[in-house]
Parts: C-alpha cells; sequence; structure tokens
C-alpha cells in the first residue's frame, strides 16, 4: 500500500507574487517500461516578470536525462539541479524549453505525481503532484494547453488515456501501442490526468439541448464494472445540470 509523504507546507495569500514566467503550451511524450518510466517535455514559455530573472521550475523525485533551450542541448554548467528546482539562469523573453526525466512509478509510494496502483499506472496531481512527472512552475496560475503521447506495452496497458480528445492511436514494434491525446483548453498542471492500464469502460451517451449526442465511458477494472451505474447517471446529470443552469 502507498502512503502520502510528509506534510504540505503553508501556502499564505499574502505572500503571493505573479509568476516571472508563463507556459503557453505542453507536449509530453511518456514511455512506460517495467521499472521505469521516461517523459520528454516541450513547453513553450513566455516572459511576464524582470527581464533579469532566472527561470525556476519546480521537480521533486526526477532523474534528469538532458536539457535542451530553443533547439540547443545545453551543458551543465549551464543550468542547476536541486532535490526540488531545475534552474536556469540566463533565458530569453520567449523560448522552448525541453527536458528528459526518467521516473519509477513502481517505487513512487507517495500517492502523488505518475505511480502505480494494482492494475493501473495513474496521476494524482492535485495540488502539487505534477512536479514529480517532469520539470515543470507547478502553480495553479500557470495555465497551458497539453498535448501527451503515451507509449507502453499492449498486453501490460492496453488503455491509454490522458486530458482532452483523442487524436490517434498505432501499434509499434516489439507489442507496445501509442496514444496521442489533445487538450485544447488552458488549464493548471494540477488538473493533469494520465492513465495506463488494464481497465474496462462502462459506456453511454449524452445528449446536449442542440441535439449534439456527446459519448460518455468510465473506465474501471473488470471486476467493478457492476459498480458504476450511479456514477453514470451522476455524470449525467451534472451535464444535464450545467446547460441548464450555465446554458
Amino acid at each position: 500500500m502507498a502512503f502520502r509523504e510528509g506534510l504540505p507546507a503553508t501556502i499564505r495569500r499574502a505572500d503571493y507574487q505573479t509568476p516571472d514566467f508563463t507556459v503557453t503550451a505542453v507536449s509530453l511524450s511518456v514511455q512506460i517500461f517495467s521499472g521505469r518510466t521516461e517523459v520528454t517535455a516541450t513547453l513553450s514559455f513566455v516572459r511576464r516578470g524582470a527581464a533579469a530573472a532566472p527561470l525556476q521550475l519546480n521537480g521533486e523525485q526526477l532523474t534528469l536525462q538532458w536539457v535542451e533551450l530553443d533547439g540547443e542541448r545545453l551543458s551543465e554548467d549551464h543550468y542547476q539541479v536541486t532535490d526540488d528546482q531545475l534552474l536556469i539562469p540566463l533565458v530569453p523573453d520567449q523560448f522552448e524549453l525541453k527536458t528528459c526525466v526518467r521516473i519509477c512509478p513502481e517505487e513512487n509510494t507517495s500517492l502523488e505525481g505518475f505511480y502505480r496502483s494494482q492494475s493501473a499506472y495513474c496521476t494524482q496531481c492535485e495540488a502539487e503532484g505534477f512536479r514529480k512527472i517532469t520539470y515543470f512552475p507547478d502553480r495553479p496560475d500557470v495555465l497551458a494547453t497539453y498535448t501527451v503521447s503515451l507509449e507502453a506495452d499492449r498486453a501490460a496497458c492496453p488503455v491509454l488515456l490522458s486530458n482532452g480528445n483523442l487524436v490517434s492511436e498505432e501499434a509499434l514494434e516489439d507489442g507496445r501501442h501509442r496514444a496521442v491525446w489533445h487538450d485544447p483548453f488552458p488549464k493548471p498542471a494540477h488538473l493533469f490526468a494520465m492513465v495506463a492500464g488494464d481497465l474496462k469502460p462502462v459506456s453511454d451517451v449524452f445528449t446536449t439541448c442542440s441535439g449534439k449526442r456527446v459519448d460518455l465511458h468510465i473506465w474501471v477494472e473488470e471486476k467493478d464494472l457492476s459498480y458504476c451505474d450511479h456514477a453514470m447517471v451522476s455524470l449525467k446529470n451534472a451535464m444535464r445540470w450545467d446547460e441548464e443552469v450555465y446554458g
């Protein structure tokens, strides 16, 4: 069984400062292997604060493989890595940062970030779990769109899920497969979700006030399929209420 580690630090509203940088788009390539997962993140940054401010990214339990700034691989003397941060002193006002990290979901017992839970790999990013997946300004006032390429062994993880809309699926060599998801609506990192595992769907359809049919799927372990009826009814009722109240 996994346990949460430590107590969260107190964050006070009186101490709030706007971020020096914001992220407009996130592209993640996540490759799951037995005993390790490699995450390659491509982040589009725009400076919001002082011109001299360095780039400071949150990151915990990450093994950094390499860093690229606008397509150029950085040597280790151009950045600093600590147990909870990646610091790059000199960056332009607008740039693309690419990092590759290695994590181990099977050994992650914090119930935060990306971890193995019984038959599936899953995420818990609220409130500050995304920093255990990749280096990022992990705070709720940084909103970005997300594109996720998720790859795993098909036999072990036949279902690959993330935020937004399914863009593509493809078979790969050595019994692996890949799914690409895109979420066009900017959101903070704590709302990011990703699941890979042996799951089965409970499916239904919701018809909007305009007549549009929306496919609904609740993914669970096969043994729990009979327990999902109430969840599906609640989901449809919530969608109907949202339309009636907010249009």
